[in-house]
Order: C-alpha cells, then sequence, then structure tokens
C-alpha cells in the first residue's frame, strides 16, 4: 500500500507522471490536506507543512480534524459473489456481517 505516516496521520502517495512528482493526501480528515514532492524526504517535509496549515485551521475553528466514521458502510455485490460471500460465512460458522468485517479487517491491515 502507498501511504505514509506523518504525525500520526495517514496520507495516501501517488505518483503524477504530468508533472513527474510524488502527490500526497490526507485521508481520514474532515477536509482537504494534499501535497506534492519529487522524493520521500520532500514528500515528508511537505506533508508536515501541509498538516500543520490543515491542524492550524482546525484549532482556529473549533473543528474536530479527523473524520467521524459510524462504523456502517453499504455495499453492493454481483449476486454470485453475494451468494459466495454468504456460504464462505456460513462455512466458517460466522454472519455475513462478521465475515466480511474480517476480511475487511485482515486485507486493510494486510499492508
Amino acid at each position: 500500500m502507498n501511504t505514509m505516516t506523518i504525525n500520526g496521520y495517514q496520507a495516501v502517495i501517488s505518483f503524477d507522471p504530468d508533472i513527474q512528482m510524488f502527490r500526497g493526501e490526507f485521508v481520514g480528515l474532515n477536509g482537504g490536506a494534499d501535497f506534492y514532492a519529487k522524493d520521500v524526504d520532500g514528500l515528508k517535509h511537505e506533508g508536515g507543512i501541509s498538516l500543520r496549515v490543515f491542524l492550524e485551521a482546525c484549532e482556529r475553528r473549533e473543528v474536530d480534524p479527523r473524520k467521524n466514521f459510524s462504523g456502517k458502510f453499504s455495499l453492493r455485490l454481483d449476486p454470485a459473489t453475494h451468494e459466495a460471500a454468504a456460504i464462505a460465512a456460513a462455512a466458517h460458522g460466522q454472519s455475513l456481517n462478521q465475515w466480511a468485517t474480517d476480511a475487511i479487517r485482515q486485507a486493510a491491515l494486510a499492508d
């Protein structure tokens, strides 16, 4: 996974071939904070600046910088995948919700 942690906040890193630079975007924030650089050291430096500016703006406005997640989301699957997931969950003695939660947790923490 192309992520970087800066001061405890996660950013997703991608490469923009049009400008030949890396782009970082903080995720899990209740607003946008992105940054660009040509190398890893630059990403860390620019990311720190972008994050600091964002956090200072949140503090001035008395806003929580982190996005609140409810723990609920809707997932649409094709019928065959839905059936296969239900069968897999039953085979593991779990509800479909618990089986999907475990699968998502494992995939999200794998990298």
